[in-house]
């Protein structure tokens, strides 16, 4: 047995625990272990979070919505929630309707990358005397910044993506581990 859903949210503040809810609900029932189902709901509450901030142009809403009356397009106003669970796993994403990840973000690794960036580092050094190459510095007491990094941490397999002129997805995936008698274990 296997549970799919999808959810198409209003890019509220509202629609953020929603979301969560609705994940954890699930969860719950299917038997998922609650560990597993809390890094899961915090992922999908800062994907949703993104979503509502940066998915979708508030600006210029009367050159792109209805004719002039100040109201956004339909799907600029809307996210999509989307979750699989399987036996197995559970994959999570989140669409929006903004303008994307820039370049930079949308092709960078994935999820528990430290290891790999050290790996990668030793198997291929910088020319002597070149300028190192660093990833964007956020400091711990800022505001914002800090979600998709939070996600990376909190899931097993990340990927940021851009929708040509659609907007942004992360979605993400994480092996599930089950309480006993649950009702989707493998």
């Amino acid at each position: 047995m296997s549970i799919w859903w999808s959810l198409h949210l209003r890019r509220e503040a509202a629609s953020v625990p929603l979301a969560r809810r609705f994940l954890l609900g699930t969860m719950e029932t299917a038997g998922v272990d609650p560990d597993i189902s809390f890094d899961l709901s915090v992922a999908l509450s800062e994907a949703c979070a993104n979503a509502v901030e940066h998915g979708g142009d508030r600006s210029g809403l009367a050159e792109h919505g209805d004719r002039g009356t100040g109201r956004a397009p339909a799907d600029s106003g809307q996210y999509r929630v989307t979750a699989y669970l399987d036996g197995e796993k559970c994959r999570i994403e989140v669409a929006d309707s903004g303008p994307g990840f820039p370049a930079r973000r949308a092709l960078r690794p994935a999820a528990h990358t430290e290891h790999a960036e050290h790996v990668e580092r030793a198997q291929h050094p910088e020319p002597v005397g070149a300028q190192p190459t660093f990833a964007p510095y956020i400091p711990c007491v800022a505001e914002s910044g800090r979600g998709l990094d939070l996600i990376e941490q909190l899931a097993d397999h990340v990927q940021f993506g851009n929708r040509p002129g659609r907007g942004a997805v992360v979605s993400f995936d994480k092996v599930l581990k089950w309480r006993e008698g649950a009702l989707l274990m493998v």
